[in-house]
């Protein structure tokens, strides 16, 4: 299904991303514009938008005489929203999963233990408000509320960092957090010793508490790590 409001040149994204990011284009492979606006029943602009947004992504390159070429994996925007959540849907999500998961957990301890020093009274309070929708909705198969108030945690997290660099981050720990649960990577209810963590942290970060912080976000992360190895292998 195309994304709503992109229309034609959506259309041919949608097909050609995660065809690429699956690999059914392998690297170097040149992709010619004109046949592939007559394979999608597109005009040749239409064509053209969507290869730009492909070259925004670093999938691909267009070379005069060429065509369009596919780039290497290694040369690819890893952490464009728009390629994880391809990469998540294809044959590559079990290494998608892992990888994001070990970033998080290397960068989101240490955000969450400048958030304990440097959180606003109103983050403080979003914090705990997320934490508290997570129990709220924690059984009962739930899990896309759940999952609503989870990514509006970690996001509050990496903002109240103070950390632009870690902020910016909020997008790509929201991908993997909705690629565990559309993808069904997840137990039909959520961890109950993971809620609670949660639940800790928003108070260790109203306390200012900034080591207990960084201790219970390493916890968190190892746990979610821990359910790869168990769902997704």
């Amino acid at each position: 299904m195309s994304t709503p409001g992109r229309g034609l040149h959506g259309r041919v994204l949608d097909a050609l991303g995660p065809a690429i990011t699956a690999g059914e284009y392998p690297p170097g492979s040149v992709l010619r514009t004109d046949e592939l606006a007559q394979r999608f029943e597109v005009s040749r602009s239409v064509m053209r938008e969507a290869v730009r947004v492909l070259e925004s992504m670093h999938l691909v390159e267009s070379r005069r005489r060429v065509g369009v070429t596919v780039r290497p994996k290694a040369e690819w925007n890893v952490y464009d929203p728009q390629v994880i959540r391809w990469r998540l849907a294809g044959a590559d999500r079990p290494h998608q999963l892992r990888s994001l998961t070990v970033l998080r957990s290397a960068i989101e301890p240490v955000a969450a233990g400048l958030a304990a020093r440097h959180a606003t009274a109103e983050q403080c309070a979003e914090l705990t408000e997320c934490a508290l929708g997570m129990v709220a909705h924690s059984r009962g198969h739930r899990l896309a509320d759940y999952l609503f108030h989870d990514v509006a945690f970690h996001r509050v997290i990496l903002a109240a960092s103070g950390n632009e660099m870690f902020a910016r981050l909020g997008d790509v720990v929201a991908e993997v957090l909705s690629g565990r649960t559309e993808h069904e990577v997840m137990f039909e209810d959520p961890d109950p010793a993971a809620v609670t963590l949660h639940v800790q942290l928003a108070e260790a970060v109203r306390e200012g508490d900034a080591p207990r912080a960084e201790q219970l976000t390493r916890e968190i992360t190892a746990g979610a790590l821990q359910e790869l190895d168990i769902l997704a292998p």
